[in-house]
This record gives C-alpha cells, structure tokens and sequence, in this order.
C-alpha cells in the first residue's frame, strides 16, 4: 500500500470516526437494490434499533408512524426519483413501543449518466423542537379561544357571536334552512345589583351564562353574551317550534335553579324574559332586521310582565 493509499484510508476512517461521534445519524441507501449500505450506530441509542436491523428500505418504512407513513413514504420515493434533495419530519418507532420525532435530511447521489445511484443522509432527534412547536400550538389556540370569550362569563363574546350568526346566516340562506335566535334578558338585574352588588351580579351574570350555555350548545347552538345582562342563542337549522322550546327549557332552568332575587318586581327569584325569531333566510333578507326583530320580541316579553317568552310569529327580517 502506498502512501496515497494509507493517506485515503486513513482519512476515511477520521470521516467515519468523526462521523458517529455526532449527534446526527448518518445512513446510505443503495438504490438498484433498495437496501441499507450504511446507518451509524447512534440509530440504537436512539430508537433501540440494532444496527443490522436496518437491512431494507422496508425495515425504514415499517418503523415510521401509520398515521406519517404513506405521505413520508411517497413523498420521498417521488423526490428521489425526481433527483431531488429533500427533508421529511416523521415519528419513528422505538423498540419499546414509543415514537420520536426525526426529522430526516435526504441527499441524492446520481451517476455519470444522471440515473440515482444511493440516497445518503442524516436522520435528526427533532422531539424537542416538536414539543416546543405544540406547546406554542396550544398556547396560540388557548389565546385565539381567550379573544372570542367573553371576559367575565365565558360565554362567546360579541366578536365571536358576530362572526358565527355571519357564517350561519350565510349558510342558512345557501341551503334553504330554517336559523332561529333566542334573545335574553335578565329580569329586573340593575335591582339585583342594587340590592346584592356588583360582586355579587358578576356571580349572577356567570350563573346564568352557565345555565343558558348548556341549553344552547346542543348540535352547532351557540350562546353569546349580548351587551350588559343580555344573551344571544343562535340555533342553526332549528325551526320555530324548537327554538321555543329551547327558550321554554331556560326558563325551566332559572326556575329550578332558584337564585334569590329579592328586589325583583316579578317574584322572589331571579327570572329571565325571552324573544324568540327564526327565518329561512332569502335573498331579500337581511341580518339586521332578523336582529330587530327578535329584539321587539324580547322588549315585548319584558312589556308583557317580563318571566316569559315572546315569539315572532312572521317572516322576520323579510323586505318581500
């Protein structure tokens, strides 16, 4: 052996050497035969894998996570088909039965006359920089739930219920269904404030909220707080006949609840008054004056002698 030999022989083994002694897990796949030329012994360390586990390219795929496979496994045969370097971030196995997240960085290596001769690369240990993305996944999600709530009850806020009776609205109009609304008010509140305080009507405020809300979020319902003691239920594809029960079945849960109110004009406890609309909304409907209308119900129940619901009966909302 000359020393050019000794000279290149030497320097793979410092390549070698430098090159298990990284973090990175570095592999070769031939690619005629679809099998493993290479994969640094730190693949163990890692996933529990032996070395001379890894024979084919099967052997990869089988330890890749059912739900990443198909979408890795495609998207990786096509760029190295297409001659394309590429990167991929899957969970991988363990031989305990856990996952972790790799992230593997894929380099083609081509002949002479362009076909793919070996894929080589470096499989990563991504799983910190994974949990890292999910915390801040949720902790965005928790911030984009806390600026639709309404601070003080929980309930949906006015941007939140804004956006959904816009979206329902839309829809209701495009499918031809029936939307309805349920408006409340709480019965004599300034009173209640009046006569408990303002710490004490926030508690009332978040009682009713809860009671409502539990009534509304059957199917796609939701409860918003309106303004001050007021609650807005919008009922997607629920017809005038269901929406007055639902309206019957919050009057049935503050009567059962029984919150004392003893400045009220209506009885001895705390009592809501109702309006109730529903339209299926046409071309020449309009938001607004669906609004309007359940509003004039609600101002009707209250006029009526309040504890009780007010129904629209028309088309609400129709310019026809």
């Amino acid at each position: 052996m000359n020393s050019s030999e000794k000279g290149l022989e030497l320097d793979g083994a410092v390549y070698k050497t430098l090159l298990e002694s990284t973090r990175a897990i570095p592999w070769k796949i031939d690619w005629a035969s679809a099998s493993f030329a290479y994969i640094g012994p730190q693949i163990e360390g890692l996933l529990g894998w032996s070395q001379d586990s890894w024979a084919t390219v099967q052997d990869w795929a089988e330890r890749i996570h059912p739900d990443d496979r198909d979408r890795v496994v495609q998207f990786c045969i096509a760029q190295s088909q297409a001659g394309v370097d590429h990167e991929a971030d899957y969970r991988a196995l363990t031989c305990e039965g856990d996952y972790v997240w790799i992230r593997d960085v894929v380099h083609v290596v081509r002949k002479e006359d362009g076909a793919v001769d070996a894929l080589v690369g470096f499989m990563f240990d991504i799983s910190e920089r994974k949990r890292a993305e999910e915390q801040l996944l949720k902790l965005q999600r928790e911030l984009t739930e806390l600026s639709f709530r309404d601070g003080l009850t929980g309930v949906a806020n006015r941007r939140r219920l804004d956006a959904f009776l816009d979206a329902e609205w839309t829809a209701a109009r495009r499918e031809r269904k029936p939307l309805s609304l349920v408006l409340a008010d709480i019965d004599c509140f300034k009173e209640y404030n009046d006569c408990y305080g303002h710490l004490a009507g926030d508690a009332c405020l978040r009682r009713v909220a809860s009671l409502l809300e539990a009534t509304a979020e059957r199917g796609r319902g939701l409860l918003g707080r309106f303004g001050g003691e007021e609650f807005l239920m919008v009922l997607p594809d629920t017809d005038a006949a269901a929406a007055r029960e639902r309206a019957e079945r919050c009057l049935a849960r503050l009567a059962e609840a029984q919150i004392p109110h003893e400045g009220s004009r209506v009885g001895k406890a705390l009592s809501v008054s109702l309006g109730v609309a529903t339209l299926v909304p046409g071309e020449g409907d309009d938001l607004l004056a669906f609004l309007e209308a359940v509003d004039r119900c609600l101002y009707q129940a209250k006029a009526q002698g309040r504890n009780r619901i007010v129904v629209h009966e028309d088309t609400p909302a129709s310019h026809a």
